[in-house]
């Protein structure tokens, strides 16, 4: 770690403080009278994911400390233990899959109130599927001047799909968590090409593999090459740098990227307890002030910091992956068939685009695919998606920190969406299957799906009921 060990530095700041309060000059910028925050002590945790940046940087680059606040971070198993250590309180937040806070609320697999202020980024998946995979998507794929045409969809997989069924075959897929945006993704795509994914009928059946062309399964990340090179699963959706990964072992082709399922799509959030809010509001917001600072050096002058943020990364403690792995998505570029890197600036985005801000619109598209699957079996009015939307994200909390970063002059009023924002974006395009998201009329956007639960329609006894 490039800063000072904990107890040194707290020492200092605390000092420091005091002698500009004796002085007269009172605290300085970004430091905090004792009292002042409910706890400074913190431990969060985290998935060996790239994504996971605002908070190694905020670590490394002294923006939590600044705040007043000492944190630990630390690596955890999976996702499942992640979100059970922070309902427990071991952990006082977490980096988060966006669906986990809204899964948590409607109680799909562990029910708890978890509340998110703080989106870390846009984009930063993709699926990969075999060398054998693509050897057979290949054949359909459409081609210009010897080069795949992108963005590739799923028809080109469907006759491969197709074909393993005439054999008896199951098609097996790996997802990172029912709850995952990659799980959203990977069956959005499936779907948009004419492959069935599979339902999910909770209480009984939480599998997801309900009346499914493709078997989709949870492979923790890290796993997820040693997983496919195994033979146990065909293809993925996941975060990097585990797709790029796959391309130099030489052991997979990422096939698609998620900006090119869903342009600009909210990818993970920083999530902690209602509780622990409730608790700790001053604390809770100097995190968040810590966060945006992060983010907003990540993309700063087009991301000149990129390089440097990698090799932070690459740090056993932090992603633990080469460096050149992580390099190859990280600043600005994806290789998908070895040797076929191609410019995605956009791969990783983490302050532009208004990336930080939590758009209740987002939190609604997460809840619709949970309708759209079944995790959600049974119809909810719209009214519903908006005010479950309200109780998990919180930009009222986003709001009151980057506000304190403007009156500190460390940003500016027009780095953030401007007053009077709802938190409802404009309906969106930038879809593969060409369907436009109004986060304003959720129902009515599901009954455009050929694919996918809509209306009163629920899953039982194995099959979709009307």
């Amino acid at each position: 770690m490039k800063t000072a060990p904990r107890s040194t530095s707290k020492k200092l700041l605390l000092a420091l403080s005091a002698c500009l309060v004796v002085s007269g000059l009172g605290v300085a910028p970004g430091l905090h009278a004792a009292g002042k925050l409910e706890k400074e002590d913190l431990k969060f945790g985290f998935i060996k994911l790239t994504d996971m940046a605002p908070l190694a940087v905020a670590a490394e680059k002294g923006f939590f400390e600044e705040e007043g606040l000492f944190v630990q971070l630390e690596a955890q198993a999976n996702w499942k233990v992640l979100l059970d250590r922070v309902i427990n309180g071991e952990l006082d937040g977490a980096h988060m899959l966006a669906g986990q806070p809204l899964g948590a609320a409607i109680g799909f697999g562990t029910k708890a109130d978890i509340i998110t202020a703080f989106s870390m980024d846009l984009n930063g998946n993709a699926i990969t599927v075999s060398n054998d995979i693509w050897k057979q998507m290949k054949a359909h794929v459409p081609m210009e001047d010897g080069k795949p045409v992108h963005p590739i969809k799923a028809d080109s997989l469907k006759p491969v799909v197709e074909q393993y069924k005439k054999a008896g075959k199951p098609f097996n897929m790996g997802m990172v968590f029912p709850v995952s945006t990659h799980n959203y993704e990977l069956r959005y795509w499936l779907a948009a090409g004419g492959i069935k994914p599979g339902y999910y009928a909770p209480p009984q059946d939480i599998g997801g593999q309900i009346n499914a062309d493709a078997l989709l399964s949870v492979t923790p990340p890290p796993q997820m090459p040693a997983t496919l090179e195994a033979g146990t699963i065909y293809g993925y959706c996941v975060g990097e740098p585990w797709n790029q990964q796959a391309v130099f072992k030489g052991i997979g082709v990422p096939v698609v990227t998620d900006y090119e399922i869903w342009k600009d799509n909210p990818e993970k959030v920083f999530g902690v307890s209602q509780a622990w809010a409730d608790k700790n509001p001053n604390t809770h917001k100097a995190v968040v002030k810590a966060l945006i600072r992060a983010a907003m050096w990540l993309d700063a002058d087009n991301n000149k910091n990129r390089k440097e943020a990698v090799e932070m990364l690459a740090q056993s403690q932090y992603v633990g992956a080469d460096a050149e792995v992580i390099g190859n998505s990280m600043t600005g570029t994806f290789e998908y068939e070895k040797g076929d890197t191609r410019p995605m600036p956009d791969f990783n985005t983490f302050f532009r685009n208004n990336a930080t801000y939590p758009y209740y619109s987002d939190a609604i598209w997460y809840l619709t695919q949970m309708r759209r699957w079944g995790q959600i079996n049974e119809f909810k009015p719209d009214n519903w998606y908006l005010e479950t939307a309200q109780k998990v994200y919180r930009p009222d909390i986003y709001t009151a920190a980057a506000k304190e970063l403007v009156a500190e002059g460390k940003a500016k009023a027009s780095d953030f969406p401007a007053a009077g924002e709802t938190g409802i974006k404009p309906p969106q395009a930038g879809f593969i299957d060409g369907i436009v998201y109004d986060a304003s009329k959720p129902n009515d956007y599901l009954s455009k799906f050929a694919i996918g639960l809509k209306a009163k329609q629920t899953v039982a006894g194995g099959k979709v009921v009307d």
